[in-house]
């Protein structure tokens, strides 16, 4: 009682919010028109919950927690009175967490009105603790107050006694059980999820005059220096420096992840929880060198794309772009895969399967797309961060007329069973692609772009050495794209510039005035003074690059949307985004005229939100394909595991099976034979490619099977083995 008591008397410091505006978010599905599509009180509360994304702090992980704890919320609510599915935490036990609770006191309950009251009350008591500090809680709380109201809920009614038989009593108690297990799940939330011993070795940079440039590690992030610093939602933060977010979030208990999944790497006397470990980073200074140097400088070519005044125009319809069947597994592929034109090796799609015709072609400035591309994807619309991003986008495919609440493709649910569901999937692989992805940040903590790129100009040129300003460690040099300045050089004559390192690239944000009408446009700009295409007020996110959390968000959430609605294609086979022509950018003009982003499965909305990070000067090739990567290994894993909840299965059974089930060799050489050694009851086998296209397929027939693999491509590909709904995967590379 004194609990809720507290979270009901809360205050919030109303801070400046910057922006141009709040980005209107509204996605158009070729071929389908929207219509009134009955939302459950699952989907009302998921909106309340982007809501209050949108008015906290910019902080992916920490938002990706409270997406899948609100979830479970709402799904134990459900799964309490539904006869075949087990709830995720209520009456279960977690590894540092136990709840105590006795179903036979649910006799009372069970109405459909009994339920919209337990789960109204359970995601309104984690709201008001969760986002108790949040710069506009007072928004926040009334946005919330006001919704209980209009439901008739007494939202003073604080006891969590469900014996009483009371809905919004079960309701309470489910809420205080999810939030006290989020002070025992490792997030340190009771301190405010403050690091517990990460500190960064670099002295900050402070972009505007390099200081702090010279004497760092290459190799290791470095924390920025801001006279002003302003998150990617808009808020006005104290720190002159902001601190790393979340290095120690391995530490955190997820989903999915297993035992197997996770690995003790000792760096600085410390001990980090590294899950899915995809291996170091290429490092300056190594035998490595060359990919860190091609990948850094492929950043700042791409920024020279950022030109509306470019006159180059692409075609941007699925016709052109998506549908990559492989990614790229060596450098050599890297170099492929990436051109130095923008973009990757995606085919795009003869034909939308919806309707039977051609993609129509849409022509625009490569310069326009590039920049809405940017910010579009860079932390979602209206700042929900990427997980909530991929909330936005799934409850728009949920309003399309050609939508439907068929699981998997196949049986139709009721629509709040489906929805509690697909809720719980999507927030558990939100919050199991934060710890992965962060895990990863933490061990690794991987230097940015803006300190690179800036690192190696410093140093000079590392192509030539009969040229100005040599040097192993330096930026190589591509003509048109990376220079040395000259003797009279017209671009910078001054004598102090000679033999330092210039790019063609996006010139930044000391070359506009006022956002609404000026845009800084592409120029030769010494190599020292880049910028990657962000805000000068934030530039870059606060924590380590490698591996890319828009990649493994995106990626993650696709693999999820794809088993949801049993289908890789958006409604009506394309989902799209207008940006209107001079009403979209907020840091400078633009576009120049309309830009539709366009996607015909939701794969292709991930890739392209990975390459988005590029062009927008975040993330280095190396950062991205091991974000994907991870993303579509806990796409199904996440997927099995939910599944086990709602048919009511043993859980530790999936990590059993799991943990026995062998393949070797792996990775292998093209032709080499692939031996399975398998553990549990499966009566097919597949390999799969990463658009989830078989590319061999075998009925079970004994323990120890052997796969040929003479016909398949080197690259990723992944093992399925299944059991009616139940599927185990493991990931095959071959080269």
């Amino acid at each position: 009682m004194l609990f809720f008591n507290i979270l009901m008397n809360q205050n919030s410091n109303k801070l400046f919010f910057w922006s141009k505006y709040l980005l209107a978010i509204y996605l158009i599905f070729s071929g389908s028109a929207i219509q009134a599509q009955e939302h459950s009180i699952a989907r009302a509360w998921n909106e309340l919950i982007l809501e209050a994304i949108r008015n906290d702090f910019a902080r992916p992980t920490i938002h990706a927690r409270n997406l899948f704890h609100t979830s479970i919320a709402m799904y134990d609510c459900w799964a309490l009175f539904d006869e075949e599915a087990d709830p995720y935490l209520i009456g279960r036990e977690k590894k540092n967490f136990k709840s105590i609770f006795d179903t036979n006191d649910l006799e009372n309950l069970g109405s459909n009105q009994d339920l919209e009251q337990s789960i109204s009350f359970a995601v309104y008591r984690i709201l008001l603790h969760r986002y108790r500090e949040a710069p506009k809680f007072d928004l926040i709380k009334a946005s919330i107050d006001e919704f209980m109201l209009e439901k008739g809920y007494d939202i003073f009614h604080t006891t969590f006694d469900y014996k009483d038989g009371h809905p919004a009593s079960l309701g309470n108690f489910i809420g205080l059980e999810v939030i006290k297990y989020g002070l025992k799940d490792g997030a340190n939330e009771q301190n405010g999820y403050a690091n517990e011993f990460y500190e960064p070795i670099n002295a900050p940079l402070d972009p505007r005059n390099n200081i702090n440039l010279e004497n760092i590690d290459p190799n290791r992030w470095q924390p920025l220096f801001f006279s002003g610093f302003i998150d990617q939602a808009g808020n006005p933060l104290p720190q002159a420096i902001p601190t790393f977010l979340s290095p120690e979030w391995g530490e955190v208990e997820g989903f999915s992840l297993a035992d197997n999944d996770r690995k003790i790497v000792e760096r600085d006397s410390h001990n980090y929880q590294i899950f899915l470990d995809p291996g170091a980073p290429p490092l300056l200074n190594t035998d490595r060198s060359e990919e860190y140097q091609w990948g850094f400088s492929l950043v700042a070519k791409w920024a020279s794309h950022l030109d509306p005044d470019d006159p180059t125009i692409i075609d941007i319809s699925p016709a052109s772009i998506g549908n990559i069947d492989q990614l790229p597994t060596s450098f050599a592929d890297y170099q492929s895969f990436y051109g130095i034109d923008g973009g990757d090796w995606g085919t795009g799609h003869a034909l939308n399967p919806s309707t039977g015709e051609a993609y129509e072609t849409q022509l625009v400035l490569r310069g326009d797309y590039t920049r809405v591309l940017a910010e579009f994807w860079a932390d979602g619309p209206d700042s929900e961060t990427p997980p909530g991003h991929w909330f936005s986008i799934f409850n728009y495919v949920m309003d399309q007329a050609q939508f439907s609440r068929k699981y998997n493709g196949q049986e139709e649910l009721a629509v709040l069973e489906y929805d509690v569901k697909a809720y719980f999937m999507l927030g558990a692989a939100m919050h199991d692609a934060a710890i992965a992805a962060w895990s990863v940040k933490g061990c690794y903590d991987y230097i940015r772009p803006i300190s690179a790129l800036r690192y190696m100009a410093h140093l000079g040129q590392s192509s030539d050495p009969m040229l100005p300003s040599y040097h192993p460690e330096g930026l190589p040099l591509q003509s048109d794209y990376i220079e040395v300045v000259q003797e009279n050089d017209p671009d910078f004559p001054e004598p102090a510039s000679f033999g330092k390192i210039k790019i063609k690239s996006w010139k930044g944000p000391n070359y506009i005035d006022d956002p609404e009408t000026d845009y800084a446009g592409v120029a030769w700009i010494l190599a020292e003074d880049w910028w990657p295409y962000q805000r000068p007020s934030f530039i870059t996110p606060p924590f380590a690059g490698y591996v890319s959390g828009h990649s493994t968000y995106s990626r993650t959430a696709a693999e999820i949307l794809t088993y949801l609605t049993g289908d890789p294609f958006f409604p009506g086979g394309m989902g799209s985004f207008t940006a209107p022509q001079e009403d979209f950018l907020v840091f400078e003009n633009g576009p120049s005229r309309d830009v539709i982003l366009q996607w015909a499965t939701y794969r292709d909305a991930s890739d392209q939100c990975s390459l988005s990070r590029i062009w927008g000067g975040i993330h280095p090739p190396v950062d991205d394909i091991p974000g994907r990567e991870i993303g579509i290994i806990l796409g199904d894993k996440v997927i099995r595991n939910a599944n086990f909840y709602f048919q009511g299965e043993s859980q530790q059974e999936i990590f059993d099976v799991e943990n026995k089930t062998i393949l070797y060799p792996n990775p292998l050489s093209a032709g080499e034979n692939l031996w399975i050694e398998i553990d549990g009851v499966f009566e097919d086998l597949l390999v799969v490619n990463t658009l989830g296209q078989i590319v061999y397929s075998k009925t079970v027939d004994a323990f120890l099977m052997e796969i040929p693999t003479e016909n398949l491509a080197a690259g990723m590909y992944f093992v399925v083995l299944k059991h009616h709904a139940y599927r185990l995967s493991k990931k095959l590379i071959i080269r």
